[in-house]
């Protein structure tokens, strides 16, 4: 996804970055180091969207801060299931380069937002 074509919706766009993943997924050969990797990358990458979903529903400033926590969580763990993906071979570098490069932007995005709240207190 280039920088044009970002929404500016932070549940729309982790979303878009969830199905990017999905498509990556569904690519990977079948054997059990790409289904092991494969499973991990896609639990983090759809949770980033859940989880941002549940954030916009928070209950409290406390509420959101927590749950903004886990997506920064997961948003950096995409990045090391990407880097493993790479590193055997099993995802062109291109590829891992654009998805780690989004997942360093959700997470820069979602710490801003965390520390605002923060600052709110």
């Amino acid at each position: 996804m280039n920088r044009e074509q970002k929404p500016f919706d932070l549940r729309e766009r982790t979303k878009l970055f969830a199905l990017e993943v999905i498509d990556v997924v569904e690519r990977l050969p079948r054997n059990r180091t790409a289904d092991v990797l494969g499973k991990q990358l896609l639990r983090c990458a759809t949770s980033v969207g859940a989880n941002t979903r549940a954030a916009k529903r928070a209950k409290s400033n406390a509420d959101f801060i927590s749950k903004m926590g886990t997506v920064e969580e997961e948003a950096d763990e995409c990045e090391f299931w990407l880097d493993l993906l790479e590193k055997r071979g099993l995802i062109p570098s291109n590829v891992a380069t654009d998805l780690r490069t989004e997942a360093n932007e959700l997470v820069a995005i979602v710490v801003a937002s965390i520390n605002k709240a923060r600052a709110k207190r």
